[in-house]
């Protein structure tokens, strides 16, 4: 297969594995300080089939703190999926009914952050080695809501790292009643490595997720990690029923949007400019309603990524004036214009 694949080569691959039916066929993962609510707005407008996801947000924080804040999100970002961090399952659970209210289509328990805070908290990639305690999570929050409960891990933990070891802990979490799992397709090593040092250096292993969708035919596998072409992403779907973009999504967001053009066979990708026009309206919204400008403008930086100009475009929102400055600033670069914008 060719390195730029033909929306007629993937909706092929589509239509052999009978997943234009799957929710999941292409998603957004979860990332801190990334896909907040202004990020997923944006993707939403190059992207409108993939399955996009909050940032972790701790139950403790849903259920001891500011709930319409950490929740709040726009309709057009559906389907959305409400990560959560956590391990005590009453928690989970009442987070889980907030998340359910608010209009989530889908609570995702995040078993793969490996960082040092998400461990002293016991939950991410550490509560690998604690299966039951999951079953139990999934299990509390799959009796509290009528949404899909889905789970995203890794393929391990330091040496707990062995494929039986995959095998035995996507048993009992899916007996428990997860029928989606998203793997990230390494290991994590919880001491020694930051958590970006953990997206880069403990090897992939494709071949490990996709044993795991032969042994588990009729549940949904997910694969994460490294998918950064159309060839390589693509080529995934002959074994799983579904790929997570990570970086690669937020960095260069016209990637996501190509991506999910050729996948589904739709209209085309929009145009960069059209994308940055559609998106004026909403800012202009949430500015009258006291959020920063840069908040949402720093989502941009990626937009024209890989094209000449591209440092330039970054250049210019790095410099963009604050509030009703900024924003006529923005608003001066017409949508017909902004590519040349971004090449002054």
């Amino acid at each position: 297969m060719s390195a730029r694949v033909s929306s007629v080569a993937c909706g092929a691959v589509l239509r052999r594995n009978g997943f234009l039916n799957s929710p999941h066929v292409l998603s957004v993962a979860p990332m801190m300080e990334r896909t907040d609510r202004h990020c997923r707005y944006f993707l939403r407008l190059l992207s409108p089939n993939s399955w996009l996801y909050t940032e972790m947000i701790t139950a403790a924080a849903l259920v001891d703190g500011r709930r319409f804040h950490l929740l709040e999100f726009h309709p057009d970002e559906h389907p959305v999926a409400l990560q959560l961090g956590g391990s005590e399952p009453g928690k989970l659970a009442q987070a889980a009914r907030f998340g359910a209210t608010a209009g989530y289509d889908e609570i995702n328990l995040n078993v793969g952050c490996p960082s040092d805070r998400v461990q002293s908290g016991r939950f991410g990639a550490a509560l690998m080695a604690e299966p039951e305690k999951v079953a139990d999570c999934v299990n509390a929050m799959a009796e509290a809501v009528d949404i899909p409960i889905t789970v995203k891990t890794r393929l391990g933990i330091d040496d707990l790292d062995s494929y039986e070891f995959l095998h035995q802990f996507v048993e009992i979490v899916s007996g428990a009643g997860c029928r989606t799992v998203v793997i990230h397709a390494r290991k994590a090593l919880l001491s020694g490595l930051s958590p970006k040092e953990n997206r880069q250096i403990p090897p992939l292993d494709y071949g490990r997720v996709h044993r795991l969708k032969s042994d588990y035919p009729s549940l949904k596998v997910i694969l994460n990690g490294g998918l950064d072409t159309e060839e390589k992403t693509v080529e995934q779907l002959d074994f799983v029923d579904g790929v997570m973009l990570g970086r690669q999504a937020y960095l260069n967001p016209y990637f996501l949007g190509e991506l999910d053009s050729k996948l589904f066979g739709g209209a085309p990708v929009p145009s960069r400019e059209r994308a940055l026009g559609d998106f004026l309206p909403y800012v202009r919204q949430e500015l009258d309603r006291g959020t920063p400008l840069k908040v949402m403008t720093r989502h941009l930086l990626g937009l024209y990524a890989g094209c000449p100009g591209g440092r330039a475009w970054r250049r210019f929102l790095g410099e963009l004036p604050s509030g009703e400055e900024g924003f006529a600033a923005l608003e001066r670069v017409e949508p017909a214009s902004a590519h040349a914008a971004a090449m002054a």
